[in-house]
């Protein structure tokens, strides 16, 4: 039996996935509780009734509210239990609770998700696990339900580093897609028919994660089969960057993000400016 933890937005639908394994959830909100009763689950009215799960997932709000259930869970679950923290929380408070964790036999793991609600429903989300590879192996068949790409991340906290580190492509992506849809704006350009292009664009390229290639960070060598390759898409960033801000100053447009890509493109891509 899996027990879960937090039935919001994303953990509704993801613990609704589980109803074929066998499921029993909690929620402090008993509406949500019955939605999935109704669906096959079972429901745990307390904390305390999820005692006998082999693994808990944890879908709650923040690091307050994890720590808040795991105080309670850990006395009373038995030795061999696995929790997953699927929530983005401080990395250090998985390894704290992990800690604690041994005292009683069970095993925390970090594993937050990535793809939004969407890809809760729809069972294709992503999960960034950090935690032994014996848990990883008793987490995997349980998360195959919800998850459409599974990927051990390595010992307790990283899975959390990795969820930040995607996060901040994520946001720091938004608000360059805000500067870019500003410019269009001001150069008169219907900013649903940008978006139909971009979109439609990044499905084919895979957007910034298409030159999430390398297996380190820092400079290429002149014979890495990267180098090449990142040679010339900086010679295409330097051309189209410089064009962008050419406009925008013409149009008088704020675009500190752009600036700042003039000058980091050649470190993020590991090859000089010739």
């Amino acid at each position: 039996m899996i027990g879960f933890v937090g039935l919001g937005q994303m953990g509704a639908p993801m613990a609704g996935h589980l109803v074929e394994s066998g499921v029993i959830v909690h929620d402090l909100r008993p509406e949500v509780v019955a939605e999935l009763v109704d669906k096959g689950a079972k429901a745990a009215r307390t904390l305390e009734d999820l005692a006998g799960a082999e693994l808990i997932g944890l879908m709650v709000r923040d690091d307050a509210q994890v720590r808040e259930v795991c105080a309670v869970l850990l006395p009373l679950v038995s030795p061999g239990t696995v929790i997953a923290i699927h929530s983005t929380i401080r990395a250090r408070t998985a390894v704290e609770l992990a800690a604690e964790a041994e005292r009683y036999g069970v095993e925390v793991v970090d594993a937050p998700v990535s793809g939004s609600f969407l890809g809760a429903h729809q069972g294709t989300l992503a999960v960034m696990v950090g935690g032994s590879e014996q848990a990883f192996a008793r987490c995997k068949e349980a998360f195959d339900p919800w998850a459409g790409l599974i990927v051990h991340m390595g010992p307790v906290g990283a899975g959390t580093h990795a969820k930040l580190a995607r996060n901040l492509l994520h946001f720091v992506a938004f608000t360059a897609a805000g500067e870019a849809q500003r410019l269009a704006e001001a150069a008169g350009i219907p900013l649903r028919r940008l978006a139909r292009v971009v979109r439609h664009s990044d499905a084919i390229t895979g957007g910034p994660g298409s030159v999430m290639l390398r297996s380190e960070t820092g400079p290429l060598a002149s014979d890495d089969p990267l180098h090449d390759v990142y040679a010339h898409v900086l010679a295409l960033g330097d051309k189209d960057l410089a064009l962008a801000l050419e406009l925008a100053g013409e149009l008088g447009v704020r675009t500190p993000l752009t600036e700042l890509a003039v000058d980091l493109l050649p470190e993020a891509l590991g090859v000089p400016r010739d």
